[in-house]
């Protein structure tokens, strides 16, 4: 069966809001909510067909647009290769040419709306912004806090609370402290045994490899509400990954760094070619900075993360 590709646009509005499509009944998947765009024709350019697709149904073109996912799936009767950008600015107003209903949504919203199974990662990819803060070793609590207080101020939305020489009791106290200050303004990402997931209702949770290991085989630990991630360095961890249902991975490490330099760089080639078959956001980590955003983008991550070249000193 020949894999259908198709383009397909996260549109943004200025105020940041996404436009949504519904399907036709009479079509496959009808009646379901889509991110707007269609098939590629044999030889076309996927920019091409994204702006000739967006052009007949909406009434638009876009003037920005960058890569933001590929995801494959494998319906019972069709399979779809989904290659989405993320548009963010266009001319036109637009409107359902083919009659079609249009809503503007906040990323929050999007878990509300009922998408094809093959959009699951698109709605992640979607939410999730370009940087994930990684909190360094070796710091006070205090310390801790007014770092990520000062990474709020400058726009970080994503952040992971990790303190490995640091007690139990203690990387709780300032989880609690960590999530009052994020509230309404990032996504806090904790670490830890899954026995503590009951006590940080808001927190999302990022396994390490190990722990991706050893409990990948009973699936996703929590429901799709709240965010799951975990850190792969191997083809076999992503696979892990996939299995266990996570929301988003880190991949690395891209290069050398100081903090791990026993572990050998896996390069931007092999992360290209790590990324093809996976289908979730993935984040590029180590040995990379905020200013790597467009070359991981132009690889197949989500974006970067770090945790020297994004701790504001």
């Amino acid at each position: 069966m020949k894999r259908i590709h198709v383009a397909a646009a996260v549109i943004r509005g200025v105020d940041g809001q996404i436009l949504l499509a519904k399907r036709p009944e009479d079509k496959h998947q009808g009646g379901l909510w889509e991110f707007p765009g269609g098939k590629v024709e044999a030889s076309e350019a996927v920019q091409t067909a994204l702006a000739r697709e967006l052009d007949e149904e909406l009434g638009i073109r876009p003037t920005a647009a960058r890569p933001l996912i590929q995801v494959r799936h494998d319906y019972p009767d069709k399979q779809v290769l989904l290659d989405v950008w993320e548009v963010s600015a266009f001319t036109g107003e637009p409107h359902g040419v083919e009659g079609q209903p249009l809503a503007w949504v906040s990323p929050r919203q999007l878990g509300d709306y009922e998408f094809p199974a093959a959009n699951r990662p698109i709605v992640a990819a979607a939410r999730l912004p370009e940087h994930y803060l990684i909190t360094p070793e070796g710091l006070s609590g205090p310390e801790l806090l007014r770092g990520i207080q000062t990474a709020l101020k400058s726009g970080i939305r994503l952040l992971q609370l990790r303190a490995p020489a640091m007690f139990d009791a203690q990387y709780r106290d300032i989880a609690v402290d960590a999530l009052g200050l994020c509230a309404g303004k990032a996504q806090l990402m904790l670490k830890g045994p899954l026995e503590w997931l009951g006590d940080f209702p808001a927190a999302g949770w990022h396994l390490t490899a190990q722990q991706l290991r050893d409990l990948s085989a009973g699936g996703r630990p929590f429901p799709l509400q709240r965010w799951l991630a975990a850190s792969c360095h191997t083809a076999q961890e992503l696979a892990l990954a996939t299995q266990m249902g996570v929301d988003f991975i880190t991949l690395s490490p891209v290069q050398a760094t100081q903090t791990h330099p026993e572990a050998q760089p896996l390069g931007w080639a092999q992360v290209a070619e790590l990324l093809q078959g996976f289908n979730q956001p993935a984040y590029l980590l180590g040995g990379v900075t905020p200013a790597d955003v467009e070359r991981a983008w132009a690889v197949g991550a989500q974006g970067v993360a770090g945790i020297r070249a994004f701790w504001p000193e």
